[in-house]
């Protein structure tokens, strides 16, 4: 894949995990007004507990293969490809059905773990998701491992669009008819399912019409299963673990956040609201992610190329652009958030409930960022053995401070937990991509973005202080939230203009925005 070829991928990426991402955190808005605060917090526990399900269950499959596959077609070994893609789906189908049988028969016990029997049914009907997804994601491997971004980015679109309709409108059906928060919590679970039948559809469909369709005639053996699963689960098994980085975090959260609340006294009946109120900042956490998110799927399978043609320069360059635009991207997302903590929370959940809890949250979304992107970094460098154990080590560090930091500042705690974690990620991270491969890195370059930043926040932040943002309705917030980021957008990129950080040729290469700035 070209330099070209890679940004247009990202680009199409960056357009659908945009769209993935926006339609679900912003469905968590609707839902919270529609249900409440308890029901997000019940669904917030539940979730995580899932997606780590969910990419366990796949053992990292759907990149393990698309990074596999790209080797076989950089040394010309096509015969392989069909090999990798059937075994794939094998394991894929295997690991759904026993991690589906271990989240309905442990269900009892993991709903006590995450502080009450009410989640359970939440549980079980996610869980049944893992009957679909597996498969669906070795689709997506497929086409990533041909270059080929389209089917990956579509899917993604439709499987949001059934979940998050089929949600809201179970949600408002459901409390409509008075049923309990454990019936709507459960109840709301089955758009994930018909979210993933939907996309294993069209990807199914695609494939069989896809010119990559694998055609051979060759008889798939035993020993051809033996050899590739070993090949696939060795490759695929550390990367799993690292592409569980949020989801493994959050995971965390779901456990030690109750743990912690009832160990500071709180009652169990108030776990779910105030998880709820948790929730609120980690639905603003994914839009801001947005690009760390996307930008990782094309960048392992053309690393491990490059790196598989020893052509050293152009990884150099890779890593190095890749985080450039990462960092100019993100700060501004992280200090704009942290400046309209007030406004934000009003115009999107009603209330200004847990603002402090938002405003850390929401800052520490460029930690959060530059770890996925360092963790993917890492799997393409072929350190994916090294990428799990930092994040392996970073779920024990945020067990041991979720705890210790709940008990002493309440929800502030878990929140402040996030952000030490992230920050701790990003650093190991860096030293071992540095290690492996040095790249330049600008400090005064990074300087003028943080500055820049800061800056910026304190123009769109400062007026906040002045006014009375409790008496003002959510239209009014929301009017605030959105001119003021528009101003703050503009005065942003004019000082990296003026510091000549960018110029027409970058901006015209940043993700989504650049077609229209440039």
């Amino acid at each position: 894949m070209s330099r070209s070829t890679f940004f247009k991928s990202t680009v199409i990426l960056s357009i659908a995990t945009l769209v993935s991402k926006f339609l679900g955190s912003v469905f968590r808005i609707p839902l919270q007004n529609i249900a409440g605060d308890e029901i997000l917090g019940i669904f917030s526990l539940v979730y995580p507990v899932y997606m780590v399900a969910l990419i366990l269950s796949v053992a990292g499959i759907p990149i393990a293969i698309s990074k596999l596959i790209a080797e076989a077609r950089a040394k010309s070994r096509q015969t392989d490809i069909k090999q990798i893609y059937v075994t794939a789906s094998i394991l894929a189908v295997l690991f759904g059905l026993l991690s589906f049988s271990l989240i309905y028969s442990f269900s009892p016990f993991i709903a006590a773990a995450l502080g009450s029997q009410s989640t359970r049914l939440a549980l079980i009907v996610v869980g049944v998701t893992l009957l679909v997804a597996p498969y669906m994601a070795v689709y997506r491997g497929f086409f990533q491992g041909f270059d080929n971004m389209n089917p990956t980015a579509v899917s993604q679109v439709l499987e949001q669009l059934f979940r998050v309709g089929i949600i809201l409108v179970l949600a408002y059906y459901l409390v409509s008819e008075g049923y309990s928060d454990r019936v709507v919590a459960g109840g709301i679970m089955a758009g994930s399912v018909i979210g993933a039948l939907i996309s294993l559809l069209y990807l199914r469909v695609k494939y069989i019409r896809s010119d990559l369709k694998i055609t051979s005639g060759e008889k798939y053996s035993t020993e051809q299963f033996s050899y590739w699963s070993r090949t696939i689960l060795k490759v695929s098994i550390p990367i799993a673990v690292g592409t569980i980085t949020m989801a493994l975090l959050n995971f965390v959260d779901s456990f030690t956040i109750p743990y912690g609340l009832k160990a500071a006294g709180k009652a169990t009946n108030e776990i779910n609201y105030y998880y709820g109120i948790y929730g609120r900042g980690l639905s603003l956490v994914q839009i801001a992610t947005v690009f760390a998110t996307s930008v990782v799927l094309p960048l392992i399978p053309l690393i491990t190329t490059k790196l598989a043609e020893r052509d050293y320069t152009k990884t150099r360059e890779l890593i190095e652009k890749t985080h450039r635009i990462t960092h100019i991207l993100s700060w501004p997302a992280a200090f704009g958030l942290l400046a309209l903590t007030l406004p934000i929370n009003l115009a999107l959940f009603t209330d200004l409930e847990g603002s402090l809890v938002l405003a850390i949250i929401g800052f520490s979304s460029v930690f959060t960022s530059l770890t996925v992107l360092g963790t993917g970094i890492l799997q393409g460098m072929n350190l994916a053995l090294q990428a799990a154990l930092i994040i392996i080590g970073g779920v024990v560090l945020k067990t041991f401070v979720n705890i210790s930091l709940i008990q002493l500042f309440g929800l502030t705690g878990a929140a402040l937990s996030t952000l030490f974690v992230y920050f701790i990620l990003y650093v190991i991270n860096s030293y071992f991509i540095f290690t492996k491969m040095e790249h330049r890195v600008s400090k005064k370059e990074t300087s003028v973005i943080i500055v820049s930043s800061i800056l910026m926040g304190l123009c769109v932040g400062l007026p906040t202080l002045t006014f009375d943002i409790a008496s003002w309705t959510r239209i009014e917030a929301f009017s605030y939230v959105a001119v003021a980021a528009l101003i703050g957008g503009c005065l942003y990129f004019l000082q990296l203009y003026l510091w000549k950080i960018i110029d027409k040729r970058t901006i015209k290469n940043l993700p989504i925005v650049g077609k229209f700035l440039g």
